[in-house]
């Protein structure tokens, strides 16, 4: 039997159900008017299921809840104005599962550690609860505690006992500066979350967690070194360290054979990875997103199993060791707002390539090559046929783009803007799933050739010295074309069959008005769409681009 009153916003009160002999289940979730909890229900023998959760005006619990022999769920979460629990709760010897996170209670009853079944203990953010009672070490069931976002400066040493304590979530506990070195004794620890916590240091202890899989002490303000019996973490796999005053990684970190993920993101006080990092065989993903890394050892080349590499904003970083083109699963490679103006020779070599991000932030005034770096695409890039996205904004890509490039097939997005290349492959037209094409900002381009016919948008903004475009008529499927300020282009040939599109920027381009007037002409008799060419005639306007929205 199963009594079911979730979300019923005006229920005040229910009724006496001492005679409901079967009741297994009771939801009464978001029932936010409900004040007080009936006394029978604390005498329901056969109920298994009690759901109060949001339940935001129930202060207190039935005081005698000792009948509820075969409960196994509480659920208590979000009833904020619930400031006690029972002391007869010791009494549900079938208790697995109690949450009580976000109530106002203010201690845990002794009576707690009789609840010899409890798997699961949930207290996030109960802000008033400062201390755990040392008792709790005899939850000897217990495999998830969670903490989240406590006022605890302390864990009691008995938590240690707990040798069946699977997760232990420390998120955003301020107050905890340490933990007990008891914390070594959790033999079936897989997981142990602190992060953004208060933590200063890990005890040496942590090391005897032969079972861990999950460690994150991210953004632990206070964390600045790491114990070096982490070294010994036979079975760690996710390793988060980001946003912490860590200096250095241990020399041991090679040992963490099983290691898959790394996250050292905005750790800006760390300037150097060990040698022993290529040792890694298990990494899959390395985070060092805004650090202050000014090179990576070559022994990363080893890393045969990393699939993304996170290298953003490490404005320090000059050049990529040779052996990077060691990398055979790599898919994802980020390296935005670096320092790095040339690509090694090996670069070619990275087969599993699909991702390259490598943009830096654009100049707003045009700089003349003398005083920039430049880099110019090699034939041999254009063996990273796996590519899907490519991103080169700003990079000093000049010269020519090489007529190779239409072997990187499988691309999507490509983003070449603010580069000074004067010229693109004689056809692109191979780039088969192109949907989106930024030119923006290359002022040294003089004319755009044949295009795919997959292209939705399309941004040649700025493009000063472009002159020609190839007959677009095949773009069918081109929805956005941006030609701004592109003053010498005089025709646009095709204009008038693009069916798709949708917005038209001409703004800047007088020496082609005319035509693309009549073209956009032959678009509203063709298609019968309605379009606006009034800013045709206002070209002094501010806002004087042609707009063209084919509805």
């Amino acid at each position: 039997m199963v009594i079911k009153l979730s979300d019923c916003y005006r229920l005040a009160a229910i009724p006496d159900l001492s005679r409901c002999l079967r009741l297994e289940k009771i939801m009464l979730d978001s029932c936010i008017s409900l004040k007080r909890i009936h006394e029978s229900v604390g005498s329901l023998t056969t109920l298994r299921n009690l759901n109060l959760r949001r339940c935001e005006n129930i202060t207190e619990l039935p005081s005698d809840v000792s009948g509820l022999k075969h409960l196994e769920s509480l659920i208590l979460s979000n009833c904020t104005k619930l400031k006690v629990l029972p002391e007869s709760i010791g009494m549900l010897k079938s208790l697995k599962t109690l949450e009580a996170d976000d109530t106002a209670i203010v201690k845990l009853p002794e009576s707690i550690f009789r609840l010899t079944k409890l798997e699961r203990l949930v207290l996030d953010s109960c802000s008033y609860l400062r201390r755990l009672p040392n008792c709790i070490g005899k939850l000897c069931s217990l495999q998830e505690l969670s903490l989240n976002k406590l006022g605890l400066q302390e864990l009691p040493e008995t938590v240690g006992s707990l040798k069946n304590l699977e997760k232990l979530s420390l998120i955003s506990c301020a107050s905890l500066t340490q933990l007990p070195d008891s914390v070594g004794n959790l033999i079936s620890l897989t997981e142990l979350l602190a992060y953004n916590s208060g933590i200063k240091e890990l005890p040496s202890t942590i090391g005897s967690l032969s079972y861990l899989r999950t460690l994150s002490v991210g953004n632990s303000k206070h964390l600045c070194k790491l114990p070096d019996s982490i070294k010994t973490l036979a079975s760690i796999i996710e390793l988060e360290l980001d946003r912490t005053p860590i200096r250095y990684l241990p020399d041991q970190i090679g040992d963490m054979k099983q290691l898959r993920k790394l996250d050292i993101g905005n750790c800006n006080n760390l300037e150097s990875l060990p040698e022993s990092i290529g040792l890694l065989g298990s990494l899959t993903t390395l985070n060092i997103f805004n650090g202050n890394i000014k090179e990576l050892p070559a022994s990363i080349g080893s890393l045969e199993n990393l699939v993304t590499l996170t290298l953003n904003k490490c404005r320090m970083l000059k050049q990529l060791p040779a052996s990077i083109g060691n990398l055979k699963s790599l898919c994802h490679l980020k390296m935005e707002e670096t320092a790095m103006s040339d690509l090694p020779e090996s670069f070619d070599t990275l087969s599993s390539l699909r991702s390259l991000r490598m943009a830096k932030k654009p100049n707003l005034v045009p700089i003349s090559l003398e005083n920039t770096g430049s880099f110019v695409i090699p034939p041999s890039f254009c063996k990273l046929t796996l590519l899907y996205e490519f991103d080169a904004r700003a990079w000093g890509l000049s010269g020519k783009i090489p007529d190779e490039f239409e072997k990187l097939s499988l691309i999507e997005t490509l983003k070449l803007g603010h580069n000074n290349f004067h010229s693109l492959p004689s056809s692109l037209k191979g780039l088969s799933f192109l949907k989106k094409l930024e030119l923006q900002n290359c002022t040294e381009l003089t004319s755009l050739p044949s295009l795919p016919s997959s292209l939705i948008e399309l941004n040649a903004d700025n493009c000063y010295a472009l002159e020609t475009i190839h007959d677009i008529s095949n773009l069918e499927s081109l929805e956005e074309l941006k030609l701004t300020n592109c003053g010498k282009v005089v025709d646009i040939p095709g204009l008038e069959c693009l069916k798709s599109l949708r917005r038209l920027f001409l703004s800047g381009c007088s020496a082609c008005s005319s035509k693309a007037r009549k073209s956009l002409s032959k678009v509203v008799i063709s298609f019968s769409l309605p379009i606006n060419l009034d800013s045709m005639n206002n070209k002094n306007e501010e806002k004087s681009e042609l707009r063209a929205c084919l509805l």
